[in-house]
């Protein structure tokens, strides 16, 4: 497969790819494509090809290659990523023992920085099953500052020069005097690790973040920044850097709360295109800090604080409508990171509560969203589905922590923990689903995201491989408000993925689904095998509005 990169402020060529397989449902036999101004112009057959061989500046040969729109991952913290990519990534560590060793090796590696920064620890993973105490991360950096996210980013642990940093944190809510810090004495802690990170060291880690998705096949990416997650000038950086350098579109949220226009205009300024994101109802379940209805099941009744736990609630159904209400008048759309199922009730009562000041349907054609979603009832479902709500998803948190022996049965017990991310019942309510990464809580990776909502580890949540897919490419753009784009037809952006893949075929849940959509007569557009331990598409090409972003190297 030929075709050469172009510069940035090169315009689109027109190109004809012809000679493999493109996904459309313009033509779902269809084997070329022909892009034109950033757009796609016409899809079909090899035959009909031919005539348009003689209008276009190059012809692609596919070479049996698989053409998808490219994915959007809908919730990504960029930079964080980035770090995780080029520095301290404690997410592969099998024991307490090997992380002390990997935060030993990184600190003599880094003599001059400010600040040690790593992330990805889990201790329910770890023989040990406990954090590093502040005594060992100490010794293990000779009393550096040294600040270690656990793998959800809701709770960190430190040392105590870090803690120098921040005056007053012995007394703010979540503060512990040995164990990991949660609530805003984590926020506060991160806010001074980020500050130690220079304007050069944060470039190349969202230039590192942008490379490697643009490397799956990824062409956009909603970028979840806040005053408590990032700051203004990473956020604002971040959108400068997309909109200058080649790579994958970035869409901005900023969760901070809006109370009327001047708040509006503020979010905008900074570039974002809504005001939500990570704007956090509740925590998480891994930290004991998403909120709950009934306590945790792994807590005893005297652990500190005293009583049953059942979480931390940051935001409550008054403040979430004034916060939609506020949003739907200035034309904005809202967004909340909410877990738990108390904290979903919350999010469920406060926008009904804004659309019963401005009317269910300019609330719903707001297209809210919520991030994460993971304990949904029956009934928040219905809420969802009438008030238009957006679930943006990662599957990948069912394959890493659901199951009888994974972290959500240890937090919750196997029965509340087998209701957890309710793909199939959500999708059959009409709840619109726009799949993401979190990155770097879990990886970026599309087809393994797919692959997760497909064999979802409950197999009643299980969804088909096509809705997935259709989640992870036209669900990403939906939720920005954008009908006319994740999908390979005449008119949408020329934003698509080239794949070495495996044979085509239609995979559904289980058998109990009619065998009809998976019959060739049907019609029904193939995919990659998903199935566990199948090898997973290579992306050759990566194509952001016409422009090559991405080349695998030799190909």
């Amino acid at each position: 497969m030929s075709e050469s990169p172009t510069r940035q402020d090169d315009a689109p060529r027109t190109l004809l790819l012809r000679g493999g397989t493109v996904h459309s449902p313009a033509d779902p036999f269809a084997t070329a494509m022909v892009v034109e101004g950033g757009a796609v112009a016409w899809v079909g057959s090899e035959g009909a090809a031919d005539a348009f061989a003689d209008g276009v500046d190059e012809i692609v040969d596919l070479e049996g290659a698989l053409v998808t729109p490219a994915f959007t991952d809908a919730h990504v913290h960029t930079t964080a990523t980035g770090l995780a990519l080029t520095g301290l990534d404690l997410s592969g560590a099998r024991t307490l023992a090997e992380a002390l060793d990997r935060v030993r090796a990184f600190a003599a590696d880094r003599p001059g920085d400010r600040v040690l920064l790593g992330h990805g620890w889990d201790a329910t993973r770890w023989p040990e099953q406990r954090p590093p105490s502040r005594a060992e991360l100490e010794a293990a950096v000779n009393g550096r500052p040294l600040y270690l996210t656990r793998v959800d980013v809701h709770s960190a642990v430190v040392t105590g020069a870090l803690l120098d940093l921040v005056p007053g944190v012995a007394g703010l809510p979540g503060h512990s005097p040995e164990g990991p810090l949660t609530r805003e004495a984590h926020h506060a802690v991160r806010r001074a690790a980020q500050a130690a990170v220079t304007p050069g060291q944060r470039a190349e880690a969202q230039r590192a973040a942008l490379r490697r998705a643009a490397s799956l096949g990824i062409g956009t990416v909603h970028e979840c920044g806040g005053p408590d997650i990032s700051g203004a000038d990473d956020f604002t950086g971040l959108l400068e850097l997309a909109a200058t350098e080649r790579g994958p579109r970035v869409l901005g949220y900023w969760a901070e709360q809006i109370r009327n226009a001047e708040d509006a205009a503020r979010i905008r300024e900074l570039g974002a295109v809504g005001a939500g994101g990570d704007l956090f109802v509740d925590g998480s379940l891994g930290s004991h800090t998403a909120c709950l209805h009934e306590p945790y099941a792994d807590v005893p009744p005297d652990a500190p604080g005293g009583g049953p736990h059942t979480g931390t609630a940051y935001l409550d159904a008054p403040a979430i409508a004034a916060h939609v209400a506020a949003c739907t008048e200035a034309g904005l759309q809202a967004g909340f990171h909410a877990i738990g199922d108390a904290a979903l009730t919350a999010v469920a009562s406060g926008v009904r509560g804004a659309a019963e000041r401005l009317g269910l349907a300019a609330v719903r054609a707001a297209r809210h969203r919520v991030e994460h979603a993971e304990m949904l009832t029956p009934e928040t479902i219905a809420d969802f589905a009438e008030l238009g709500l957006t679930a943006s998803v990662q599957p990948a948190f069912d394959a890493a922590w659901g199951g009888a022996d994974g972290m959500y049965a240890r937090r919750l017990g196997a029965e509340r923990a087998r209701t957890l991310n309710p793909y199939a019942a959500m999708l059959r309510a009409g709840v619109p689903l726009a799949l993401g990464s979190d990155s770097p809580v879990t990886p970026l990776d599309p087809w393994g995201t797919i692959r997760a909502a497909a064999f979802h580890r409950t197999p009643e949540h299980r969804i088909s491989v096509r809705a997935a897919f259709t989640a992870h490419t036209r669900g990403g753009w939906r939720a920005v408000g954008r009908d006319d784009a994740g999908v390979l037809v005449p008119g949408a952006p020329a934003d698509y993925a080239v794949w070495q893949a495996s044979d085509l075929v239609v995979q559904v849940p289980d058998t109990r689904v009619a065998n009809w959509s998976t019959d060739p007569r049907s019609g029904t557009p193939g995919l990659p095998d998903l199935t566990p331990g199948a090898e997973l598409p290579v992306c050759l090409r990566t194509v952001v509005g016409g422009h090559t972003v991405f080349a695998r190297p030799n190909e």
